[in-house]
């Protein structure tokens, strides 16, 4: 016997309405337990979505483009009991038969979205007015408050006028070029109202030789996060310097000892525990705004931003107080080849209260490091040189690391922020006063 199964998105985290890139199977195909059917691009990174049975693909419920949930149907899979005949499974599910033998089944779902291009330029009207009648799904709601976007704003581009995540970044856009047709703009923008003027329109082509690039999902996704950070965060930066002369020296000579364990620490391991202790003792960095009320958190997640071919991602080391700094070497690494391979999941890049972006391996002095909202912090690492230092008798060689460090000034003064950012460098500086 036979029966026809429905396979369905698994648990993808918080991640709501994440488009399909690539379809890896067709209806016929035999595919295997855990074989990976379809492939979706969150935010960060991207999918696979296995298959929870094995057999034949009767039909592929999905097609590129199409943005997905947990518990949407996939494909629906005849699982047999035994070698028999594939082709007799007509009588359990007719229904489904009819459009098993199609090798384009889409057109089955697509009926009532058909129907819809005539309504939606009656009804769109009523959307922009009436906030009941926006159509948009509770993480597209959730990504137009976190960029300021007031959603009865956005014209929708979906079935049946609903908006989704690419028309609130095309709004987004377009404010900040002066181009969005509606009230908000007229006024100064939808972004805390500013008075911008249009961004300037060129023609590069008549100045020489050009070639055209489009954003990848992850670079446009930065791009409106970064932006919107920027305009609405008050940060200032400030910046000091740590000696780490012994620290690099008891770093090195703790991996010769244990260079066998396979594991390097790196200065980042050093730099999350000394942020850990630096969130306890000033715990205002340890927090977010809501409102009017400050979120102080009870709990250290770090993040750290890497640097792969797609584009920055930002992955967290959950419980950083809890771990020691070989484990902390170890899950950043294994991270950080996660994240260049972009194979990262939703949850490791979810939960931060912290984040240290390091451009030590690059190079640099000192930069200004946008802070990654809902944190109100961020600190910057540039590279380590060897510098003259005055002992007090004569100068000499140290080996210092450039520190800079991003607060909300809203949540954060400037004293308070010197004060975090000079107990860093001083554990930095001897690192036996992270014990105490």
């Amino acid at each position: 016997m036979s029966q026809l199964i429905d396979i369905k998105v698994p648990d993808i985290g918080d991640y709501k309405d994440v488009p399909v890139i690539e379809v890896l199977v067709k209806a016929g195909d035999q595919v295997e337990k855990e074989q990976s059917i379809v492939v979706l691009e969150s935010d960060k990174a991207t999918m696979d979505v296995p298959s929870s049975h094995s057999g034949i693909v009767k039909e592929v419920k999905v097609k590129v483009g199409d943005s997905i949930s947990e518990g949407a149907i996939v494909l629906v899979l005849e699982e047999s009991g035994s070698s028999a005949a594939t082709q007799s499974s007509a009588s359990p599910a007719p229904t489904k038969v009819e459009v098993a033998p199609a090798p384009a089944p889409a057109p089955k779902v697509e009926p009532p979205i058909v129907r819809a291009p005539a309504p939606p330029p009656v009804s769109n009207t009523p959307v922009v007015v009436d906030p009941t009648a926006s159509h948009a799904s509770p993480s597209v709601r959730k990504f137009a408050r976190d960029l300021g976007v007031t959603i009865h704003h956005v014209k929708g581009s979906g079935p049946k006028g609903r908006i989704t995540q690419d028309d609130v970044q095309a709004f987004v856009k377009a404010a900040m070029s002066g181009g969005v047709g509606s009230a908000s703009s007229s006024s100064g923008g939808s972004l805390g109202g500013l008075n911008l003027i249009p961004w300037p329109k060129v023609d590069f082509s008549k100045f020489g030789e050009t070639e055209r690039q489009p954003l990848n999902r992850i670079k446009k996704l930065t791009a409106a996060n970064l932006g919107r950070n920027w305009v609405m965060i008050p940060a200032v930066t400030y910046h000091e310097d740590a000696d780490i002369t012994d620290l690099e020296a008891f770093r090195v000579l703790t991996n010769k000892e244990n260079e066998k364990q396979g594991v390097k620490i790196t200065m980042l391991a050093f730099l999350m525990k000394a942020a850990v202790a630096a969130l306890k003792k000033y715990p205002e960095f340890n927090s977010s705004l809501d409102g009017d009320d400050l979120v102080l958190k009870k709990y250290f997640n770090i993040a750290f931003a890497a640097d792969t071919p797609n584009g920055l991602v930002v992955p967290v080391i959950r419980d950083a107080d809890k771990k020691g700094i070989f484990e902390l070497a170890r899950e950043t690494s294994e991270l950080a080849a996660l994240a260049r391979d972009g194979k990262l999941k939703p949850e490791q890049m979810q939960g931060a209260s912290f984040t240290i972006s390091s451009l030590g391996g690059i190079g640099g002095t000192y930069f200004s490091p946008i802070v990654n909202a809902p944190e109100v912090a961020i600190l910057g690492v540039s590279k380590a040189a060897m510098k003259p230092v005055w002992d007090g008798k004569q100068f000499v060689p140290r080996l210092i690391c450039p520190l800079s460090l991003s607060a909300d000034h809203r949540v954060i003064d400037g004293a308070l922020a010197t004060r975090f950012n000079a107990y860093i460098a001083q554990l930095m500086s001897d690192f036996r006063r992270a014990a105490l």
